[in-house]
């Protein structure tokens, strides 16, 4: 049995960090909050130097709270966030593009030439909400010099030296082949990054380097991405468990087995991850707003954050007419269409902010249906039920609407962090081989599980009113 492992997950506005005792479980946590800036052209950026620094306070904390030093370190990334670097000395040459950034969406309209191609090379279709547009973007606007890679790469090199990417992380930058899981010189030419030196596809399990960050020579064994770490700790080990995550955005992922799934209904084909040589695959749908979303109503003063979700929600019965689709940076799956806004219909001069917060919580849950049903259609089975986690879980108002809406049971995750413990996974496989995947991952077990409390024909009759809303968005010019 090895020992303690920290467990690193270096989120959107946050770094959550474990120390995961294969015994005990948690046994220290740490966390340091990280600020993106947004700016006018859909700009999101973030402070390369924030986002280390929040890696090493919250390990620090984590270890320092556990009082035990660590047998082996684990990263999970935000997965499309990039920047460019100098691979000399460490130093960052911009700051940080986060993956909602839409700056790349011109350089994406002059590629769309190439999206079918792109799609079956890379299984992701032509967006700005992947790496490589960005990684291009940056080429065109910033400069020229250093590498530029997503930020995992930097973070792993200011820990270990080492110039790596996991294959899984590897997989959100649409210049990864889907099939060979390697890197694609047609899509790199593409893009116009064929001379780009890019880092060393890796394993996510397996030792990548020693950091001395967290006291001592410590291995990186592990490295995944933030949704597909979050799948794995879900336990949706088998083909078509399905899982999704409730943070900055909304996530849906469907495991296909080891075989790559093209999806027909607008969802992401992508590496889940890839281990002792073996590569795993899912399907994935994205929902660009959600906890964003509601940072956005306590910004305007209709709340005073998500904790005021379910009183103020349940001070009245329904939306009171009020439609939100709230796509405040674009739509994602099935749609994609960056380009548009969202929109607050149905308004009257008796509408409360119970109304706008539960016609919140019906817009993102329409949209995680949206995503189911694209997933069930490419499985050719419906989903029988759906593991959350996630901030946004604490809702219950949100859950129940989700069950709803969805017509399914909706399991809540008892274990908060998953995406953390997912990076504590695929470090304990890393440094153990051997180890069998079932025993490195939690057990599943579900704190709550939300059960459908209206009919089909209710839920239909409601989703069919946000479906109206969107169609009217995207009839726009």
């Amino acid at each position: 049995m090895t020992g303690p492992v920290l467990a690193i997950d270096q989120g959107t506005s946050g770094t959550k960090a474990l120390v995961i005792c294969p015994e005990r479980g948690v046994i220290g946590s740490g966390s340091a909050p990280v600020r993106p800036r947004y700016g006018a052209g859909g700009a999101v950026e973030a402070d390369p130097a924030e986002l280390l620094g929040s890696v090493l306070d919250a390990g620090g904390q984590a270890v320092e709270e556990a009082g035990e030093p660590v047998a082996a370190v684990g990263l999970a990334n935000q997965g499309e966030t990039v920047l460019a670097w100098d691979p000399g000395t460490g130093r960052p040459l911009t700051d940080a593009v986060v993956w909602q950034d839409r700056r790349a969406a011109d350089l994406c309209a002059g590629l769309a030439a190439h999206e079918e191609e792109l799609r079956q090379l890379t299984g992701l279709p032509l967006d700005p909400y992947f790496a490589a547009p960005k990684m291009a973007w940056i080429r065109r606007e910033l400069t020229r010099e250093g590498v530029v890679t997503t930020s995992d790469s930097w973070l792993v090199h200011q820990l270990t030296g080492a110039f790596v990417t996991d294959a899984a992380t590897a997989g959100r930058t649409q210049l990864l082949d889907l099939h060979d899981v390697g890197w694609s010189p047609a899509a790199l030419e593409i893009f116009g990054l064929s001379d780009e030196r890019l880092p060393a596809l890796v394993d996510c399990a397996g030792p990548v380097g020693t950091t001395t960050r967290f006291g001592g020579e410590i291995p990186l064994t592990g490295l995944v991405v933030d949704q597909q770490a979050a799948l794995l700790a879900q336990n949706a080990l088998e083909p078509g468990n399905a899982k999704c995550t409730y943070g900055t955005g909304a996530f849906l992922l469907a495991q296909t087995g080891s075989r790559p799934r093209t999806s027909s209904s607008g969802l992401v084909s992508c590496v889940a991850w890839r281990l002792g040589g073996r590569t795993d695959y899912c399907l994935d749908g994205q929902v660009y707003t959600a906890a964003s979303a509601v940072r956005w109503l306590t910004d305007l003063g209709v709340i005073s954050g998500a904790a005021d979700l379910d009183p103020v929600g349940s001070s009245v019965p329904g939306t009171g007419g009020v439609t939100f689709v709230p796509a405040l940076a674009g739509l994602a799956a099935p749609w994609w269409r960056g380009d548009l806004r969202g929109s607050v219909t149905g308004l009257g001069l008796d509408t409360t902010a119970g109304h706008l917060v539960r016609a919140l919580c019906e817009g993102i849950a329409a949209q995680v249906v949206a995503l189911a049903d694209a997933a069930a259609a490419d499985l050719g089975a419906p989903l029988t039920a759906l593991r959350v986690d996630g901030g946004l879980t604490r809702s219950t108002l949100l859950m129940q609407t989700q069950a709803d809406l969805l017509q399914r049971p909706v399991e809540v995750s008892a274990l908060p962090d998953l995406t953390a413990l997912g990076a504590g996974a695929v470090a304990r496989l890393g440094l153990d081989p051997h180890l069998p995947l079932r025993e490195a991952v939690p057990e599943w077990k579900p704190c709550a599980v939300y059960e459908p409390r209206i009919g089909p024909d209710e839920a239909a009759a409601r989703l069919d009113g946000f479906r109206a809303a969107v169609d009217t968005l995207l009839e726009r010019p």
